[in-house]
């Protein structure tokens, strides 16, 4: 069930990506708030991851 979860909220960071850049094409953020925003969404992204990858390290024991 952990991993299932994690994995859904991988996928909703990703999806999360996908509307800063349509909310950066739409012209609704400006350069410096996209890409403070983008940033955070990727590193998140990142954590969530090796989440995915490695549930029992997160796990509680």
């Amino acid at each position: 069930m952990f991993s299932s979860k994690m994995a859904d909220a991988d996928g909703e960071a990703t999806e999360t990506g996908v509307w800063l850049d349509f909310a950066r094409d739409c012209g609704y953020l400006k350069a410096n708030d996209y890409q403070q925003l983008a940033a955070a969404c990727q590193d998140i992204g990142r954590m969530l991851h090796t989440m995915v990858n490695d549930p029992e390290k997160f796990a509680p024991r």
